[in-house]
């Protein structure tokens, strides 16, 4: 199973990311019930993430990149902004969806200015990281 998890994050990610955007658009056009519940798969899919992310390097460890030269900096300059921004991204996303499920819209509405796009640069690049280190 283990050797699976890289590919099945890269899918979580890609789902949590297309969810976003679905998201994004359904709240855009008025459906809150549907945009509600799009953003909640989208925060479940994306907890699903955080646990095989975890279950993979706490049995793998640290995943060296193995490329030299300028991809080597694109790699690390992308990985770093993620893992910077992974780490806002729980609680952005928390706070977001309570104060949505509280029906306090204003304030919904100020912090997911932020959380979105965090949020969905965290699951693109996540991707592209998945990408970088196993198909280059």
């Amino acid at each position: 199973m283990t050797p699976l998890l890289p590919s099945i994050n890269a899918a979580l990610n890609a789902t949590a990311a297309i969810l976003l955007t679905w998201g994004y658009t359904l709240i855009r056009r008025k459906r809150i019930e549907t945009h509600r519940k799009v953003m909640q798969t989208a925060f479940a899919v994306s907890c699903l993430f955080l646990v095989c992310y975890l279950v993979y390097h706490l049995q793998v460890g640290s995943v060296g990149f193995p490329k030299t030269g300028a991809i080597r900096t694109v790699y690390f300059s992308i990985l770093t902004s993620h893992t910077i921004l992974a780490a806002l991204v729980p609680f952005l996303a928390i706070i977001t969806l309570r104060r949505g499920r509280a029906a306090r819209y204003d304030r919904h509405r100020r912090i997911a200015r932020w959380t979105l796009p965090v949020w969905l640069y965290v699951s693109i690049t996540g991707v592209v990281v998945y990408v970088m280190l196993y198909h280059l």
